[in-house]
């Protein structure tokens, strides 16, 4: 079996990217995004991106910093909210969205990664999601057809794997990643700690080795929190 360990992300992504690409980044808000590989995607200038997230980071961290250098054509997201940069370039008609709904976007991804090409849900029935889609009726209810999502490439981050690539996940980080990882012709993964082969319980695995091509243990992970809420201490004055 090749070798699946690389020394860092620029090394992991050596030969997978070309502009025009479509790409799958995990992560939810600022929680279980690959940090290391969209920097070293942002520094190898590649553009014209169709990139499929949940949110965009935020203006100086994530996939904002692809935003900043013009290397995204297309999102295809959920939630936005928090990057002021997606909103200008998207209301100046410099960036494109397709916008989904939280769960429509979790399924259309699953599905794409379990090679199920479309699937109906009453999601969006009767609202501008629905809008130039197929709306068929199932025992008396209407539904949406979705199409699944596949990428060239998917990107995500582990909190443990291991020399063959099987996958552990910690807690939220657990929300895009896993499906993401099976929806990629190609998919590399960061990982917190990297383990040797066997380290791993069998039943803790989230994501098995045969869908990772290349992994590596990131250099830095700065685990930015996306909105710090804070109160007084009781009693202090």
């Amino acid at each position: 079996m090749a070798q699946k360990v690389a020394k860092d992300a620029v090394e992991a992504l050596q030969g997978r990217l070309f502009d025009g690409m479509t790409i799958m980044a995990g992560g939810f808000g600022l929680c279980g995004i690959p940090e290391n590989l969209i920097a070293a995607i942002r520094d190898s200038g590649v553009k014209d991106l169709t990139v499929v997230s949940n949110n965009c980071g935020v203006d100086d961290f994530g996939l904002g910093l692809l935003l900043a250098g013009g290397q995204i054509r297309k999102m295809i997201s959920s939630y936005v909210g928090e990057n002021k940069l997606f909103a200008e370039l998207y209301l100046s008609g410099k960036l494109e969205l397709e916008f989904n709904p939280q769960g429509t976007l979790a399924e259309r991804i699953r599905a794409g990664g379990a090679g199920i090409p479309a699937f109906f849900t009453k999601t969006g029935v009767g609202t501008l999601v629905a809008e130039g889609k197929e709306v068929r009726e199932f025992d008396g209810e209407l539904y949406v057809m979705e199409r699944g999502l596949k990428a060239d490439l998917s990107i995500v981050k582990a909190w443990k794997g291991d020399h063959e690539g099987n996958l552990i996940y910690r807690k939220t980080a657990r929300n895009f990643n896993p499906m993401m990882a099976t929806a990629g012709k190609v998919a590399l993964a960061e990982v917190e700690q990297l383990v040797e082969t066997g380290a791993l319980e069998a039943d803790h695995i989230h994501t098995p080795s045969i869908f990772i091509d290349r992994l590596f243990p990131g250099a830095v992970f700065e685990k930015r929190i996306e909105q710090r809420t804070v109160r007084a201490l009781q009693g202090a004055a």
